[in-house]
């Protein structure tokens, strides 16, 4: 079993800005954070995630922050990834018991050769609820609970309940605003049942989810390395406002 970075939460000790936001990654230590140290280190100020061909996954891992469970907020900062990466941030998820390190929920997708960056997808859950460029909404869930239920009501890797109500551009226009193997930077503003994800400033995805059954209105935050190829992520700069 592989000896995990656990360290005592020092968020109630930083200070707010001016503009209610606090920093959750001293860019030094992975102080407040959980995760499998094969796979996470800092290095150069950033919070990094690296699979070499020596430690390739079988199962998605997350360092997860230990400040607590937010609900409603804005989440901040900073990402760089490798063209064969992929990765996210989760958010309102529940961390499992029998795989070590992995999150369950809603996540902000990212991936180096940007297929998905941007676009809403639930982790272990409903799977896509928005792709990049559209605004959706998810209906009230009145189906049995059981994953396998749930998972019956995915159809090519997306929730088939949810309904497009609008555009903010097609994902091809919106990805020239994504800087591939450079830093870009994210903003999560969630509300509610609203979710929203930019990169560089750009709306990316709007989910307004209705479904109380299978949504959660609040939960863990964390960040992804997954399965597959060599790969190496980055994050910096991560400030987190709780409203």
């Amino acid at each position: 079993m592989t000896a995990s970075v656990t360290t005592s939460c020092v968020a109630q000790k930083n200070k707010a800005n001016k503009d209610g936001f606090v920093q959750i990654f001293d860019g030094k230590t992975l102080t407040g954070w959980d995760g499998d140290p094969t796979y996470w280190r800092v290095e150069n100020g950033s919070l990094v995630g690296e699979i070499t061909p020596a430690t390739l996954l079988k199962t998605n891992s997350f360092i997860i922050w230990k400040g607590g469970e937010p609900a409603d907020f804005e989440f901040k900062g900073e990402f760089s990834i490798t063209e064969s990466g992929n990765s996210g941030i989760n958010y309102r998820s529940d961390q499992l018991t029998d795989v070590p390190f992995a999150l369950r929920g809603y996540q902000a997708d990212i991936d180096g050769k940007n297929r998905y960056t941007g676009q809403n997808y639930e982790e272990r859950k409903r799977t896509t609820l928005a792709y990049r460029g559209q605004k959706t909404t998810i209906p009230a869930y009145s189906g049995d609970a059981t994953p396998e239920a749930v998972r019956a009501n995915v159809k090519n890797n997306a929730w088939s309940g949810l309904t497009v109500t609008g555009s903010l551009g097609s994902s091809d226009s919106l990805k020239t605003f994504i800087k591939s193997e450079n830093w870009n930077t994210f903003h999560l503003i969630v509300k509610g049942n609203h979710l929203q994800h930019f990169i560089n400033g750009v709306l990316m995805s709007d989910v307004t989810d209705n479904d109380t059954v299978n949504g959660k209105a609040k939960g863990m935050l964390g960040v992804q390395v997954h399965v597959g190829p060599p790969m190496k992520v980055q994050y910096r700069n991560l400030m987190l406002k709780q409203l």
